[in-house]
């Protein structure tokens, strides 16, 4: 019966129907994305809007002042309610989007709506260092999964709208479709399937067509070339990608040290207190180098003459911005790190542009483009999509000509932070989220960091044909789901793999090249005659 019904749905996968309906599905999942983003990016803007208004009074006399932290602590506790109504809603989102594509997590998603919507716009009030973009992405997310379950689709499908509201949510927040559907795809879904891709794009395009009769067709971050950077200067376009590379590793080290040293030691207190944290900061922030709060829309604001802005400013804003979005994420706050990200490259361009400008005598007229570099070098590396990188990058810019730039720049700081050893962002956090790190005593009993990785079965290879129960698997790993034709499907012994399945393996990070060296000859080698040898 089981298998009928999976023959069935690998069959419907494959039809020519399916692929129209994931198009008409995708745009709907677009607009019920779309819209809720848009809302939220509408409130985003107003809360902000209203808290610098508010602060030349606040900071006038000592009632004012009483003023804002009464209304950062009614925003903090009323944070910390909803967190605890709706776990789920904690943090960025996109690692929640994740485990729900991956059918790991199943959110309620008018909980995840109402709760994540709320806490956003308040953090915005209270100017926590939060962005749009993760939680964008998980409203968008649970809107495709709002209209997967009013059209009553399977849970596989469901998983597909699910990634196609990601894209929506992506889309949305940075007025960029090709980014929302590759950052979907590439990061989300991890599956380059032409009718995911088709779908996915459908829905991104229906979500920036609405957001842009709202809110207008101008990207969040628009960067304007007065000129192209000269083939000459590419040394310095390597130096960048070096300089972004190294800077990524350090920002996810440091997330990291935050989250999993900093406030995993306080994990026994109550949550509202663990919050108060950033809270409280939010008030001598707010006082000092107001600039920081929120997102950073403040900041691309004096970016817009960036050489204008001196360089010790330049560098204190990069380094204050940084550490401000570092508590308030470690802490567990719901929002995002993608648009201070973003903030953060700019800053990281423009310190050095100003810097080969005093050294040698560089034209300041192009600290916009390394700005937009500084974006592309510094999500490749923290992210690890570089392609994403290079999409967001030519849609922030407008410029073709910029590609090959950017591209070196998104390549290279790629592979810096990949040869640093640090941990991609986002694949950390989930991985965390589904209580594999840093000790999983459910894996195989023993303590030690675990981490994930997906291979893919090819073909005629000596696991094409075995059951999992045939395979002499390494003692220190678990195949934690095997995905066929976008469909997941529980392991157990008895589950035969066959070529093109993608399987996701837990392992220790003590023996982890070995690990990987013996599953990739696995997926990679021709079939063997009989039994495929033990390891260890």
């Amino acid at each position: 019966m089981f298998a009928d019904t999976m023959q069935g749905e690998v069959r419907r996968r494959f039809s020519r129907r399916f692929q129209i309906d994931m198009v008409w599905e995708g745009a709907l999942v677009g607009i019920a994305g779309g819209g809720v983003v848009t809302l939220y990016r509408m409130a985003l803007t107003r809360a902000e809007h209203i808290l610098r208004g508010l602060l030349p009074t606040f900071f006038s006399s000592g009632l004012g002042l009483l003023g804002f932290a009464a209304l950062v602590l009614a925003c903090c506790l009323v944070v910390a309610a909803l967190v605890r109504w709706e776990p789920y809603t904690s943090g960025s989102g996109i690692p929640q989007t994740d485990a729900e594509v991956m059918g790991r997590m199943d959110m309620p998603w008018h909980r995840v709506l109402l709760a994540k919507f709320s806490e956003g716009v308040l953090c915005a009030l209270a100017g926590l260092s939060m962005g749009r973009e993760g939680p964008s992405v998980q409203l968008g997310s649970m809107g495709g999964k709002a209209v997967s379950r009013l059209l009553r689709r399977n849970r596989g499908e469901e998983r597909l709208l699910v990634t196609c509201g990601a894209a929506a949510g992506m889309s949305a927040a940075f007025n960029a479709p090709l980014t929302g559907v590759l950052f979907a795809i590439e990061e989300i879904h991890k599956e380059f399937a032409p009718s995911l891709i088709v779908s996915a794009m459908a829905s991104a395009v229906a979500s920036d067509f609405l957001v842009s009769q709202v809110l207008g067709v101008q990207p969040v971050l628009k960067l304007a070339f007065i000129k192209d950077i000269p083939h000459d200067y590419y040394l310095y376009v390597v130096a960048l990608g070096v300089l972004c590379g190294l800077a990524g590793a350090v920002h996810n080290r440091g997330m990291f040290a935050c989250t999993e040293r900093l406030f995993a030691k306080m994990g026994e207190l109550p949550l509202q207190l663990r919050l108060a944290i950033p809270f409280a900061l939010a008030i001598p922030v707010a006082y000092a180098m107001p600039e920081l709060l929120c997102g950073g829309d403040a900041i691309v604001e004096l970016l817009s003459a960036p050489a204008a802005v001196p360089l010790g400013t330049l560098a204190l804003l990069l380094l204050g911005k940084y550490l401000y979005t570092t508590v308030c994420f470690g802490a567990g706050t719901p929002g995002g790190t993608l648009f201070p990200l973003c903030v953060m490259g700019m800053l990281c361009g423009a310190v050095f542009a100003a810097c080969l400008t005093r050294v040698t005598g560089v034209q300041s007229l192009f600290m916009a483009n390394f700005m937009a570099l500084g974006i592309a070098g510094l999500f490749a590396s923290v992210v690890r999509a570089p392609v994403t990188a290079v999409v967001l990058a030519f849609e922030l810019t407008g410029s073709m000509d910029a590609l090959l730039s950017v591209s070196i720049v998104s390549i290279v700081s790629y592979v810096v932070a990949n040869l640093t050893k640090t941990d991609p962002f986002y694949e950390r956090l989930l991985s965390r989220l589904l209580d594999l790190t840093p000790v999983d005593p459910s894996a195989n009993g023993e303590p030690g960091e675990k981490v994930l990785h997906t291979y893919t079965v090819g073909a005629g290879s000596k696991l094409e044909g075995r059951t999992l129960s045939e395979v002499g698997w390494p003692d220190d790993s678990r195949i934690v789901t095997v995905s066929r034709a976008g469909v997941d499907i529980v392991p157990s012994g008895e589950t035969t793999l066959e070529a093109l399945d993608e399987i996701l393996v837990i392992m220790n990070t003590d023996t982890e090249v070995e690990t990987q060296e013996l599953i990739l000859d696995y997926c990679r080698s021709s079939l063997a005659t009989g039994k495929i040898p033990r390891i260890g």
